[in-house]
């Protein structure tokens, strides 16, 4: 336990929650990491799709980015709105659940959970590229990377909220301030240089243009590039479904939270896009062997290959790394809710030794492992399935809150407002989510859309379950006295010893119907009945007691559990009304790897008992402790 307190943490009382509620401070890495972090590949995603274009490609990255952060300001009064109207946490699955029903609660469910395991994998894949643009010789090691990094991120989410916001301030503000360096001192130089500021570093020769496009196919080449551009938008939410983590005024320090990274988000965005288009740098083919990331070539051509270029890539890989902790503070917030209703398995409700939600941390890692390691840990195949889910989320958040403002008639002041703000972040983010499907569904976006309502269908299978054992457990009547008979007792028994002798006593305490089984292969020398009249029968005559029967089952081919299963579900059958207890005499070692020293056939017949058995038949575990 000293080694377990010292890596996860010592175990924290439910009265010491007050004491894990964190500010604004703590707030900005905890859920503004993966917005922040999108200004250092958002940009470089829409580039990518105008590589095509040559250098000509680059004159239209600003009016691009113009359009994505014009939506974000719309997302962002949206949001405001809906943690101030949800203090206890308005996520788009809450929302949607309360105003629009179950279909729209499930299909935002599906697409948020998608949307943060797609994040974590963005986010540490992203990291990973950011050191690879550095050193290209990790390239080999990209996955073995991503999951080390994956496995830090679990492990500290694992000690708890106000840990996790401690561990990741400093590698946030540094990654803030040293971008922002970069937009000021970068700004500068344009501006002193009239415009065309001169690169300090070698930049790669630009890609040529692939020939005269028409209007119509820059037009879909135009929309691609803002639908890839728009992964700069995920993580907007995620202060909205963790605003129960905030102090008091919780609603107040998370609308200011959310202020804050917005502000960042859109210098950030802004200034390295504008930089970028003075500094003619064009993003490079991915599969280039000598490939860099848009903001290393920026810094680069700013700063030169010295000290801070150094620096800057260092925070850079930092903080996109453990920009995947988004995730992990909401994912598990997000399944609470949804087992809450039944729609997931009750585990993922239990708190865990540091007052969080430990199985959806669980969950987050092993299904985000399996996405890197299918995709290789590579960002751009990753992105075309990124943003569906965060849009679909946006969308039914607000569209949630249009109806929930409309539940207000004459109790709201500036209910038509409201109204207005959120309607109009439905239409948008309800118009890009059908722009991001369309232009990247034959790149990827096809598989969240098949997974979507396969998650639902499964939700749906869960929460049928749980109605399901619900109506078979409840029962209102008053205690049943009647027909309570002793139960038909079978101890199966290998031979005569002490954890045999031990079932035996309990199993004559239990019932005078007592039936002990022996399975006889002919490859045993002798079978139980020469120590029967021994062991057993003797001091049982002498007692006055009524003895158990001996039933011997031949077995000539050497199985034992067959031939025992069948022998129970014969009596069974044949005592109609009356309960078998099956006695499993087992052996308890005290240390796990001394199992492998033991046959498991106890733990093999009570699968075999549990799966094919009824009401009627019981198991009852007889431990011998080594």
């Amino acid at each position: 336990m000293a080694i377990q307190d010292k890596i996860f943490g010592r175990p924290l009382a439910t009265s010491d929650e007050r004491a894990e509620h964190i500010g604004v401070s703590a707030g900005i890495p905890i859920f503004g990491l993966d917005a922040l972090t999108s200004a250092a590949y958002g940009p470089e995603q829409a580039l990518f799709i105008l590589i095509p274009l040559g250098v000509a490609g680059i004159t239209h990255l600003l009016p691009l980015i113009t359009c994505i952060l014009i939506l974000l300001v719309i997302v962002f009064f949206s949001y405001r709105q809906t943690i101030a109207a949800y203090p206890n946490g308005g996520g788009s699955y809450t929302v949607a659940s309360e105003n629009l029903g179950e279909g729209p609660a499930l299909l935002a469910a599906a697409a948020l959970m998608i949307d943060y395991i797609l994040t974590a994998a963005v986010g540490i894949s992203a990291g990973v590229t950011a050191v690879t643009s550095v050193e290209s010789r990790l390239i080999p090691y990209t996955l073995p990377l991503c999951l080390f990094i994956l496995a830090i991120l679990a492990l500290v989410n694992l000690r708890g909220v106000k840990d996790t916001g401690a561990a990741f301030i400093l590698p946030t503000f540094m990654f803030i301030a040293t971008l922002l360096t970069l937009v000021a001192v970068g700004v500068f130089k344009t501006v002193a240089a009239g415009g065309h500021p001169h690169a300090m570093a070698d930049m790669p020769a630009p890609t040529p243009a692939e020939g005269h496009l028409t209007h119509l196919a820059l037009l879909w080449l135009l929309t691609k590039a803002f639908s890839s551009g728009c992964a700069a938008m995920t993580g907007v939410e995620a202060v909205s479904n963790g605003v129960t983590a905030f102090g008091e005024p919780r609603a107040r320090k998370a609308q200011w939270t959310l202020t804050i990274i917005i502000a960042i988000l859109i210098v950030l965005l802004y200034g390295t896009s504008w930089l970028a288009t003075h500094y003619q740098i064009m993003a490079m083919d991915p599969e280039n062997p000598q490939y860099q990331s848009t903001l290393s070539l920026l810094v680069a051509a700013v700063f030169g290959k010295h000290w801070f270029y150094l620096t800057t890539m260092g925070s850079v890989f930092l903080a996109l790394a453990l920009s995947a902790n988004t995730a992990f503070a909401d994912f598990p917030r997000l399944t609470r809710a949804i087992a809450m209703n039944d729609y997931l398995p009750h585990v993922f409700i239990l708190r865990g030794r540091r007052l969080l939600f430990s199985h959806g941390v669980y969950a987050l890692t092993g299904f985000t492992a399996l996405i890197l390691i299918t995709f290789g840990g590579v960002t751009d195949k990753l992105i075309p399935l990124y943003a569906i889910g965060a849009f679909l989320a946006f969308t039914l958040s607000q569209a949630g809150m249009v109806q929930h403002w409309r539940k207000q008639e004459g109790e709201h002041k500036g209910r038509g407002w409201h109204i207005f703000v959120n309607g109009t972040g439905a239409v948008a983010t309800g118009f890009t989510t059908i722009i991001v499907l369309a232009s990247k569904f034959l790149a990827g976006a096809w598989v969240t859309a098949l997974l979507v309502p396969t998650l639902i269908l499964l939700m749906h299978s869960v929460k049928k379950h749980y109605i399901r054992v619900r109506g078979e457990m409840k029962d209102m009547t008053p205690l049943n006295l009647s027909n309570l008979e002793e139960p038909i007792v079978v101890i199966p028994m290998a031979g005569w010893n002490r954890i045999s002798e031990k079932a035996l006593r309990f199993g004559l305490l239990m019932s005078k119907d007592v039936k002990v089984v022996h399975v006889h292969s002919e490859d045993e020398p002798h079978g139980l009945e020469e120590e029967w009249d021994e062991k057993v029968l003797t001091p049982i005559n002498e007692k006055g007691m009524i003895a158990p029967e001996l039933v011997t089952i031949l077995s000539n081919y050497r199985f034992i559990i067959s031939p025992l299963m069948d022998y129970i579900l014969r009596l069974e059958a044949e005592n109609p009304g009356r309960k078998v207890a099956v006695l499993l005499p087992e052996l308890v070692v005290r240390h796990w790897w001394e199992n492998l020293l033991h046959n498991q056939r106890v733990q093999v017949l009570k699968l075999f008992l549990l799966l094919r058995g009824n009401q009627r038949i019981v198991v009852v575990n007889i431990p011998w402790y080594l």
